[in-house]
């Protein structure tokens, strides 16, 4: 068989079942055997970027998914390499595949022939062309087996048109997948840090998304049931502890936290973090973040402990092998009798989050955004899926927002690129088609990547995506407060085609019908919550996209702060406040 057939065998033997790309002349001798072979289905972005995302939304929606993108040479694969960033900084596993000019002519200018492997190889586990066709099979194998093994990352592959078409010697029904390697706790480990922790009177843990990438979130709550420990999950692993649960004590950081949250931290001495990177928009400044508490550090990675800061212990293990010791011995201390009584501190957690609420009830129009995220927890149920990137959008979602299942968040943390939304929530909505897929973007991430609409109108991908538009670049403008300006992030312009938007310039109903896709356009707050259902049944119906679009008041500055988790500004007047009046910063400690 070719190589190119052999590698789309293996594809499929390694569990792949979706791929996501762009034909073109390099790659079309894979995509040939990809239709010859089948097994594998294609879904054709519109962008190759689009792809890549797309990939990387599919992997995160569901444990053992791993998303295939595929494109051809020259600026195929260097438009996917942000979906790879993306994907490394998320510990995602994604394989891209790439064409590439014959092997004789890749270093002598030809149409297209760029050296991928050498661009992508700081945003991937590895970036390999493969310039001898025999080596394919070898090649294929090791991706998986390095997407798989330890802290999970993206694969690019580069294949010569040429060597795609190579005959070789390939058997394919005795292939079998490497097993793949995870570092694991010792019992040792576990009862130092176990030690170290009954020292502790106020201990957190600090769940990260390296425990949902591990599908070990109901080890995660089991363990802090029996030790009565509450949990801070980041960004990444919101949703490995329900919002609703007892022990669930916030989110900690600059922006994407609740007050609740970065309260209690304040108040800790003793932080065990599993599966998690100490992310500088979750420390803020470092001094604040560890004074005063003991750290035990759990992590897949061993370059990550100690990288952002020293710990008081550390412990290089798989998530779910770590939380299976946990859980083992904490079993046995508590039948011993040898657990501290946390109730009081865990009280004290849950009073927090009861009286440190932002308010969200809003009545003013144009409409503000606390007000579209509090509809939002109306309309859409637990079992929905969430997807966003970045902005103010992405931040006031994390602080109103309310998630209960593990990869119900599905959030672009690390990269952050605009226009990834539209193209992941697409993944997730192909990974889990009868799922509730719900995507927040604000209008400029909206529009990077708004092509990608076609694409889940021409293959009946239905989610819901909420639109909040004030015509700004949000989270920019906010940080320019800070030098004085407001420079170059106005979108607003008079819509010659469309003069009832006024300053709101772009027409997104337009834009998304003539897509294919449908559209509803909300001003006054008490009209959300009957849009979000007519989309969610326009969805169902159609099974098409359904945009929302909220008109949003021009400028609403969002809780955050600069410097450390104590010192967050709060813009808005609190939920436990009479006061109409926008308050000062708010010291939280």
């Amino acid at each position: 068989m070719t190589a190119a057939r052999a590698a789309v065998e293996i594809l499929k033997r390694e569990g792949v079942e979706v791929a996501f790309g762009v034909p073109g002349a390099a790659i079309n001798p894979f995509y040939a055997a990809l239709r010859a072979a089948g097994g594998v289905e294609h879904t054709l972005a519109r962008h190759v970027e689009g792809a890549s995302h797309m990939a990387e939304g599919y992997t995160r929606t569901a444990p053992g998914n791993i998303g295939v993108c595929i494109g051809t040479s020259g600026p195929a694969g260097t438009d996917m390499i942000t979906g790879l960033y993306s994907a490394l900084g998320d510990s995602i596993p994604i394989l891209c595949i790439t064409g590439q000019a014959p092997v004789a002519v890749i270093e002598k200018e030809d149409f297209q022939a760029v050296d991928i492997a050498s661009i992508a190889a700081p945003v991937t586990k590895k970036a390999t062309t493969v310039k001898e066709a025999a080596q394919v099979p070898g090649v294929f194998q090791e991706a998986f087996h390095l997407m798989r093994s330890g802290r999970p990352g993206p694969v690019l592959i580069d294949l010569p048109i040429d060597v795609q078409q190579t005959e070789i010697e390939f058997d394919v029904d005795t292939y079998e997948p490497l097993v793949p390697h995870r570092p694991a706790a010792t019992r040792k480990q576990v009862l130092k840090a176990l030690d170290m922790l009954a020292e502790a009177d106020r201990p957190l843990i600090v769940a990260g998304g390296g425990i949902i990438n591990a599908d070990a979130a109901h080890l995660l709550v089991e363990f802090a049931e029996l030790t009565g420990v509450p949990v801070v999950p980041t960004l990444m692993g919101w949703g490995a502890i329900g919002d609703d649960h007892a022990l669930h004590a916030g989110m900690v950081g600059l922006q994407t936290s609740h007050r609740y949250g970065n309260s209690t931290f304040l108040e800790s001495d003793f932080v065990l973090g599993i599966g998690n990177r100490w992310a500088n928009r979750h420390t803020g400044a470092l001094d604040a973040y560890t004074e005063g508490r003991t750290f035990v550090h759990v992590d897949i990675e061993p370059t990550q402990i100690g990288k952002i800061f020293a710990p008081d212990y550390g412990i290089v293990s798989d998530a779910h092998a770590a939380l299976t010791l946990f859980v083992e011995v904490a079993k046995e201390r508590k039948a011993a009798g040898q657990l501290k009584d946390l109730s009081k501190w865990a009280d004290t957690t849950r009073r927090r989050k009861g009286e440190l609420q932002r308010r969200t009830h809003f009545d003013n129009v144009p409409l503000k955004p606390q007000r579209v995220y509090e509809e939002m927890n109306r309309a859409f149920g637990p079992e929905t899926r969430y997807v966003s990137t970045i902005g103010l959008s992405q931040i006031a979602g994390a602080q109103f927002l309310h998630v209960y299942r593990p990869r119900h968040w599905i959030n672009c943390g690390q990269a952050g690129p605009l226009g990834w939304t539209v193209p992941a929530a697409l993944g997730v909505a192909k990974a889990d088609p009868e799922a509730s897929v719900v995507a927040l973007s604000g209008d400029y991430d909206f529009q990077f990547m708004i092509e990608e609409l076609a694409v889940g109108a021409q293959h009946h991908i239905p989610y819901v995506h909420v639109l909040v538009n004030n015509s700004y670049l949000g989270l920019i403008r906010q940080a320019q407060r800070g030098f004085d300006m407001d420079f170059q992030v106005n979108l607003e312009f008079e819509n010659i085609n469309t003069p009832e938007l006024g300053a709101y310039g772009v027409d997104h109903v337009k834009v998304a019908e003539g897509l294919g896709c449908k559209a509803i356009r909300v001003t006054e707050p008490d009209k959300l919550l009957p849009a979000f259902e007519e989309a969610k049944k326009i969805a169902a119906e159609h099974r098409v996209p359904v945009v929302v679009e909220a008109i949003l008041e021009r400028i609403t500055n969002i809780s955050m702060s600069g410097s450390d988790i104590g010192s967050v500004n709060e813009f808005e007047e609190l939920a436990t406040e009479a006061s109409h009046a926008p308050t000062a910063t708010v010291p939280l400690g």
